[in-house]
Parts: C-alpha cells; structure tokens; sequence
C-alpha cells in the first residue's frame, strides 16, 4: 500500500485514541493531521506503520493535553468532553468495552489522571497495546509504564460504578425517558431517575444554562417536567441517538440546528446523570449550531404570554 492507503486505513484509530486522550473532537482531529504531516515528512519506513502513527499521535495528544488542562481550570463552570455520535474505530469483540470506554463518565475519570497516566490507560486498557509500544509512545521505560497504568487503573476503579447496565436495559429506559419528557409527565420522569441523580448542563459561559447542578429525583423531574413542554411549544425538536456509547439525543430548533445534546448514565435500572453540552464552540463538527440564547427568549416570552 502507498503511504496514504496505510494512513487512511489506521486513521480510525489514531482519531479515537486521541480522543479519549483530549475529550475533544475538534483537537482530536487536529493531533491526526499533524500525524499525518509527520509520517509523510519521514524519509525512513517504519518497521510497523501502526506502532509508528500510534506513538506519533499519542505524543502529540499529550502535549495538547498539557496546555488545554491550564484552559479547562479557567473554564467557566462544569466542563464535558466535546460530544461523539460515532466512534470511528470498531473491533466487534470488543464493542461493549470500546463504548463504555468513551462514555462522558470515563472521560470525566480520565480527566483525574495524569497526561502520561492517561496515554497509558489508553494505550493498553482501551487498545491492547503492548508494553513495548506504550513504552516507546510516552518516551518512558516499560517498568515505568507498568507503574503508570497501575496508579492509572486505581484512580478509574475509584470512581467507577458497582454495577454496570447493560445495553437493552440502557435503551429502554432510555426511551421511557424522552417519550415522559416529550409530555412533559413529572411522575413519569421522577419514576426513571435515580434518588440522587444529578442534572449539569456545560454552557461554557458561551449558553444559558441552569446556574448549577439539580440534584435528586424531585427536583431534577419538576426542572425537566416544567422546561421541555414550552421548547417543544416553539418548535424544538429532539432526535434519540447515542452520544458517546450512551443513550442520548440531539436538540433542535426549528431550523433543524443544534441546540445541545443530552447524554444519560444509566445504572442498576435507574438514570443516575443527565449531561447536556450547550456550549456552542462543542457542538460545530456534529452539524450547523443554533442561538440557544434566542430560543432562551422565545420560551420566556411564550411563558409571559401564557400569564
């Protein structure tokens, strides 16, 4: 194969290895591109071109990484990985694994590990990869990476949840949920939710957005319960579809342009987080982003006219 053919071909999975290091679609892209004007720019063939492009974009991703932690402690309130409709790179024998492993709740308990301890989780947890390989990715001693992703792996248990849900349960009961919050049924909505379940929305500061988490099943189902019936009044549309291996869905405006999307974390027969990212700079590589600030005053004007 030419050296673009064998690019193109391992281009899926460089694209969702740097994802899961960033959390971003849009740096995740970028860290492919300068991997690609790397491997073009060499004279010398690697032994393995997959070994090569891997540790390539793994070193770019971890630079990245570095300098976007200084913007994310700046950032103005909760912060979310940019969402992912569609994981380009699929093994069928492990697509379970492959999608939790890019859920919004992993790439939150990603975010406590350091850079290096995050290639390397990566690397060898998500990809399989080989010690040698992870070892010549991170510029770091194989003994040193197996201490990395020990360390790495204790953080990710520490925050993981007992009991996972699995993908029929997630789906139905996701289904429940946006057909009660199309009716905008309270008892309905507060029946799904977990006691404890939080609602955060990421604005970036750049969208209107609750001034804080909504926490417990009362609170979270009277918020929904009373918000998406005047959305769906002026014309806001939602379409169900996985959102980073989760149930989810995307919200529109009547233009058909994305409002936010909407991620849910089911667990032992209840949704127990319900993330939606709003920020309009997070939302451009899925489609055409619409003025959520606009719809904002639409809604508050239908409810002043309804007085």
């Amino acid at each position: 194969m030419s050296k673009v053919e064998e690019f193109e071909e391992l281009r899926p999975l460089l694209f969702s290895i740097a994802y899961r290091i960033l959390g971003s679609v849009a740096e995740a892209e970028d860290a492919v591109q300068e991997t690609w004007l790397r491997f073009d720019g060499s004279s010398t063939l690697p032994t393995s071109t997959k070994a090569f492009l891997s540790a390539t974009v793994t070193r770019i991703a971890i630079d990245v990484l570095r300098s976007a932690r200084v913007r994310r402690e700046e950032y103005v309130g909760p912060w979310f990985p940019e969402p992912l409709l569609s994981d380009p790179y699929q093994d069928p024998g492990r697509a379970a694994e492959l999608a939790d492993s890019v859920s919004m709740a992993a790439l939150l308990l990603l975010e406590r590990l350091s850079p290096l301890e995050r290639a390397v989780f990566v690397l060898r947890d998500v990809f399989a990869f080989g010690f040698d390989d992870i070892a010549a990715a991170v510029g770091r001693s194989e003994s040193a990476c197996r201490q990395l992703l020990v360390r790495a792996r204790r953080h990710m248990e520490d925050g993981r949840p007992r009991f996972a849900a699995d993908r029929q349960e997630r789906q139905e009961l996701a289904t429940r949920f946006f057909d009660a919050l199309k009716d905008g049924d309270v008892g309905a909505l507060q029946s799904l939710l977990a006691a404890d379940v939080h609602l955060v929305g990421d604005g970036g500061g750049k969208a209107p957005q609750l001034a804080r988490a909504v926490v417990g099943a009362d609170n979270v189902a009277r918020v929904l319960g009373t918000v998406f019936p005047w959305l769906i009044q002026i014309d806001v549309m939602f379409e169900p579809r996985e959102v980073n291996g989760q149930p989810g869905a995307i919200f529109r405006d009547r233009d058909g342009k994305i409002l936010h999307t909407m991620a849910l974390d089911v667990l032992d027969g209840q949704i127990q987080t319900i993330r939606s990212v709003i920020n309009p700079d997070k939302l451009g590589h899925i489609g055409p982003v619409g003025d959520a600030w606009a719809v904002d005053r639409e809604v508050k004007q239908a409810r002043r006219q309804q007085k």
